[in-house]
């Protein structure tokens, strides 16, 4: 076994200047630590099997879910059942890092919601 980190897991950019570290990357289990910088957000979407847990690690962030806005601190969380239409969100100045905890992973299982 090896320790995984951000310095040695498999690095991927999204959206608009965000980050991404495959920490866990398996068909059942995926964890993912994320930096989003400020002023920044993901496409609202939902998926049809994945259940996911969004951990706050330093920053705030705003996650909406199904319509409802909830600021997640530092040392905080938040799950979201499948099906559940979400967005995650930095609306402030400063970096927001964060564990995106899913089960089953979220490959092939993200559908673009409005």
């Amino acid at each position: 076994m090896t320790k995984i980190s951000k310095e040695n897991a498999e690095h991927y950019h999204w959206g608009d200047q965000c980050d991404g570290w495959h920490l866990v990357k398996g068909q059942e289990l995926s964890v993912i630590h994320e930096r989003m910088p400020g002023n920044t957000a993901e496409v609202r979407h939902y998926h049809e099997r994945s259940r996911q847990f969004f951990f706050v690690l330093s920053g705030q962030a705003m996650l909406e879910v199904d319509g409802v806005r909830h600021v997640i601190n530092r040392q905080e969380g938040l799950e979201v059942p499948p099906g559940v239409k979400h967005q995650m969100k930095n609306e402030g100045a400063e970096d927001v890092e964060f564990l995106v905890i899913s089960q089953p992973t979220t490959r092939g299982d993200r559908i673009q919601a409005n």
